[in-house]
């Protein structure tokens, strides 16, 4: 089945006003070359409005990073609703991500809550699964990605991937400069892109599958070229326009 390609660019907690202005200018002035892709930046919550304002008209989404799995206001101090996202113009939010689960403790159940309150309330969660460097070596990987991956699938069911997109992040890629061999990361991929068909081959057809981890201009289509790796999901390289232009010209 076609699907296009999409790349999402994860500021993680990095720029200013007049740094995320620079790089915006570079990536709206190459955006219009890459028909034919979905491209998404996602900035830290406090930049989303003056990000989204100058994105606004453009063929590149916004997105955030975390939401809270809290669907109604309230005394939730420190947290962000869906709904509020939404009102700024995002699109995508990030749930899982491999930072929130080891850092701030997040559990699959917690990020299958997460990816409901999304859909509820009208973004498309970029649920993110992927296992540690000691996962990987005792020949874990699908076992923690069936984890993973299951934890959605019980709580949201199988027709919520119609309108999800899922990302394979090796923790032990991410930052480090290592990065998946193609073939490791085909392999993840087509476990994924199997639980999924379990339950409804047509779904699992069409769902986004993205690669993060050290992804750069260099091997990027080489990744891409994979035949379940649709794009991917960028940190570092997001920062820097041309870079990420150039990632986003292999997904095309």
């Amino acid at each position: 089945m076609s699907r296009r390609g999409f790349v999402a660019g994860n500021w993680k907690m990095n720029g200013d006003r007049a740094s995320n202005a620079q790089l915006l200018d570079g990536l709206l002035a190459g955006a219009n070359d890459l028909d034919g892709m979905d491209m998404a930046v996602f900035p830290p919550a406090v930049y989303l409005e003056s990000v989204g304002q100058r994105l606004a008209g453009s063929e590149i989404a916004l997105g955030a990073q975390n939401l809270c799995e809290q669907t109604e206001a309230g005394a939730f101090t420190g947290e962000i609703q869906g709904s509020m996202l939404k009102d700024l113009g995002c699109s995508y939010v990030i749930i899982g991500h491999s930072e929130r689960r080891a850092l701030y403790g997040e559990s699959s159940q917690l990020v299958a809550r997460k990816m409901a309150a999304a859909q509820q309330q009208g973004l498309t969660p970029i649920l993110c699964v992927g296992e540690t460097l000691e996962a990987r070596e005792a020949g874990e990987t699908e076992a923690v990605l069936a984890e993973q991956l299951g934890a959605a699938l019980k709580h949201c069911g199988i027709a919520a991937f119609e309108n999800a997109v899922v990302a394979y992040e090796p923790v032990w890629a991410i930052g480090t400069g290592r990065t998946a061999s193609p073939e490791q990361a085909q392999q993840a991929h087509a476990f994924i892109r199997g639980q999924l068909a379990a339950q409804d081959a047509k779904i699992a057809g069409l769902v986004q599958l993205l690669y993060g981890g050290s992804v750069k201009p260099g091997n990027a289509a080489e990744l891409f070229a994979c035949e379940d790796v649709d794009g991917g999901l960028i940190g570092g390289a997001s920062l820097k326009a041309e870079d990420f232009l150039a990632i986003c010209a292999a997904a095309v």
